[in-house]
């Protein structure tokens, strides 16, 4: 006997939390390293065969990756009037990298959702404004990298909701692991619990809110964090 597990990944919240966690150390930081450290943090929520003698050992059915491809389009810095070819930032890049070396990887299922491309805009960063409302930095001093050009996902949720789903109603696997903080798969959860599936949340160490908390058979995070 053993225990299928299938582990959901959000990209984007994956991404955030991991840049965050391992800011100080950048060879962490470049796609090739972001892509190894994801499927190993999924991998880790596998209980080995031999592991413990009154469990029975799980295996991988699938990992499921959701993300959004770049923009392609040409815009202008609102500061500068420079053209910028959203494609060609680094940020892109990094993802078309990433998701290239994903794609490569055994039992890994990428799915794409997309960017809302009409209601995308310019904004300061997070960094930033926290230093202009604390006075550290004035409007004055503004420069090109303090704005970023942000476009919301649209289409993730729904797919990865629906993964849950099918893997619950098809009885594809006996256990759901997700990466992710966003209590928006609150439903999802309930579903698969409903139907007999160990839910597991993995917040990469961020705390969750209560109505997540309460629809969940485990929080447990699988980061290796850096020792301080």
């Amino acid at each position: 006997m053993f225990i299928r597990v299938a582990v959901l990944v959000d990209a984007e919240f994956f991404l955030k939390r991991y840049r965050t966690i391992f800011k100080n150390y950048p060879e962490l930081l470049t796609p090739e390293s972001t892509a190894k450290s994801l499927v190993d943090q999924a991998l880790r929520h596998l209980q080995k065969p031999n592991q413990d003698p009154f469990q029975p050992p799980e295996y991988l059915y699938r990992i499921f990756i959701y993300d959004a491809p770049p923009m392609q389009k040409r815009i202008h810095h609102p500061l500068t009037q420079k053209a910028l070819h959203l494609a060609t930032t680094t940020e892109a890049t990094f993802r078309k990298k990433f998701h290239a070396l994903l794609m490569k990887k055994p039992n890994i299922s990428l799915h794409f959702g997309y960017l809302d491309e009409k209601n995308a805009h310019w904004r300061i960063k997070k960094s930033t404004l926290s230093d202009l409302l604390k006075g550290k930095r004035t409007w004055e001093s503004l420069s090109e990298n303090d704005l970023e050009y942000y476009a919301k996902q649209k289409g993730v949720d729904m797919k990865l909701g629906l993964d849950i789903a099918t893997l619950t109603h098809k009885k594809l696997v006996e256990k759901i692991v997700l990466v992710s903080g966003d209590s928006d798969f609150v439903p999802a959860a309930k579903l698969a619990r409903r139907e007999g599936i160990k839910f597991v949340l993995d917040s990469m160490g961020q705390p969750i809110k209560e109505d997540l908390q309460e629809h969940i058979d485990w929080l447990k995070t699988t980061v290796n964090f850096p020792r301080k």
